[in-house]
């Protein structure tokens, strides 16, 4: 059977390299050790996987699955805010058990393509968040502004500069500075912005049939400028 058509020496190839990843303590892994370890020449790594960015690409995606299958089957709380705060915890707690497999997801200026699904459950959640009307910003605004948070923090635990504390008060901080209270999501504190983000995301989830695809475009603009608190 060719190497094209034997998952099993992939399969090999990549969890002998996720076991070297885990060991190295941080230290780089050589296409070299990944081969001996899988009883491998180097022209079949590189015919399954193209070149080392696609092993370790390969690797994250191993390595991140668990932590993805926990992202998918977090049951909601019934408050959109609470399942962000959750989220938050997971990411976190993900980075501290699994920080070989973390620092090679977040910690490099190139973001494997598995970390595009992650990505998604974020603005569902945010997109949740504001069809509750308790979006201060943009969806993508605030998915932004937890990405580097969280990231920052995880990566900060990975390295001993932060603990639980830290995390606990930045989480708390971020969610301020993107959500309303719920008290106020409804009644007459709820501000125009945060009502132009709520309906932007109810939008962006239904859009008006009746609306043509520049019209969507231009309503979906001015609600994101109300939404950013820029006048008009």
């Amino acid at each position: 059977m060719s190497a094209q058509k034997d998952p099993d020496t992939r399969e090999r190839i990549v969890r002998e390299a996720a076991r070297l990843l885990t060991e190295s303590g941080g230290e780089p892994v050589s296409t070299r050790a990944v081969c001996t370890a899988a009883g491998v020449g180097a022209p079949t790594l590189y015919h399954h996987f193209g070149d080392k960015r696609g092993l370790l690409d390969a690797v994250a995606a191993h390595g991140f699955e668990e932590y993805l299958r926990s992202k998918r089957a977090q049951p909601g709380t019934g408050d959109p805010v609470d399942d962000l705060r959750r989220g938050w915890d997971l990411h976190v707690e993900y980075g501290r058990t699994h920080p070989a497999f973390y620092t090679l997801m977040y910690g490099t200026s190139r973001t494997p393509p598995v970390a595009e699904e992650a990505h998604r459950i974020l603005l569902g959640l945010l997109e949740a968040v504001a069809r509750a009307g308790r979006l201060r910003v943009p969806v993508d605004t605030a998915a932004k502004m937890i990405h580097a948070a969280g990231v920052g923090v995880t990566l900060g635990v990975i390295a001993g500069a932060c603990d639980d504390e830290t995390s606990e008060r930045t989480r708390e901080a971020v969610l301020t500075a993107v959500t309303v209270p719920p008290e106020e999501a409804d009644g007459a504190g709820a501000s125009a912005a945060d009502r132009a983000a709520a309906l932007r995301a109810a939008l962006a989830a239904d859009p008006p049939v009746r609306l043509t695809g520049p019209e969507r475009a231009l309503l979906g603009q001015w609600l994101d400028q109300i939404a950013d608190g820029r006048p008009d």
